[in-house]
């Protein structure tokens, strides 16, 4: 049986030392090094690579890190029941680069936390359940667990990045999705793509390397031109048009 959130909230995080890859060399990583003296979301999964972890778990807090910062977040930690380089090889095919993989190889973080949960009738072992939580210096605020008692095998409604951020701060903003297409060498793209980063604006570039042609271009945003951006689903356009966007936003 899960633990409530009534009966963490205002407990400190389980004492552990994770076994953390770093730069090909085995690192010791404790808990306090991870808690002590910050504010952080922490949010934990059944695994790396599986479908809900991979294409919304994990992927709204990424796009959500710097919304997150703005609003107090020293740190955004992953953590799951995979070992090291599992963990650094998930990071790096997420682009992830604002989350911070905690390898919880034994399940011992899970455990103390009342999390660990009996997957084997999966082939999975003893995994993470699906929960995420504030933490502010090691002493726990706010968790959202998903509910045990629900249908599904693994339900994902309440340990999302957005009721994080709401909890945290009701009025933060979270930025509209952006898609750029662009081709290698265009001085526009690049001129764009600054444009974006000075905002600290995270955007998705399909680049011309990826098969993505002017015909492809073309029917997609009914131009010929290099780069074409969108945002939120409405097609901005190119360099010029993107600078007089974020001029007026």
């Amino acid at each position: 049986m899960l633990p409530t959130a009534e009966s963490l909230e205002g407990q400190a995080v389980p004492q552990v030392t994770f076994k953390a890859r770093v730069d090909n060399v085995w690192r010791d990583l404790s808990t306090d090094e991870l808690f002590k003296g910050k504010t952080v979301v922490a949010f934990s999964l059944p695994g790396a690579y599986t479908p809900t972890c991979s294409s919304t778990h994990l992927p709204r807090f990424n796009e959500l890190a710097p919304v997150f910062r703005d609003n107090g977040i020293d740190d955004i930690l992953c953590f799951s029941v995979n070992d090291a380089f599992v963990m650094n090889e998930w990071k790096q095919g997420q682009e992830a680069d604002d989350i911070h993989f905690v390898p919880d190889g034994n399940g011992d973080f899970a455990r103390g936390m009342g999390m660990l949960v009996d997957k084997r009738s999966l082939g999975f072992g003893m995994r993470s359940w699906r929960y995420s939580m504030l933490v502010r210096d090691g002493i726990i605020e706010k968790v959202f667990i998903e509910d045990e008692g629900d249908d599904d095998d693994d339900p994902f409604k309440v340990s999302d990045a957005d009721t994080m951020l709401r909890h945290i701060n009701p009025e933060a903003r979270a930025p509209e999705p952006i898609v750029m297409f662009s081709r290698p060498g265009c001085p526009f793209c690049a001129r764009a793509k600054a444009a974006l980063k000075e905002r600290r604006l995270r955007y998705t570039d399909i680049s011309q390397d990826q098969k993505i042609n002017t015909s492809v271009l073309r029917a997609v945003s009914g131009r010929m031109t290099w780069p074409q951006v969108f945002i939120g689903g409405r097609l901005i356009g190119g360099a010029d048009e993107l600078d007089a966007h974020l001029a007026g936003a």
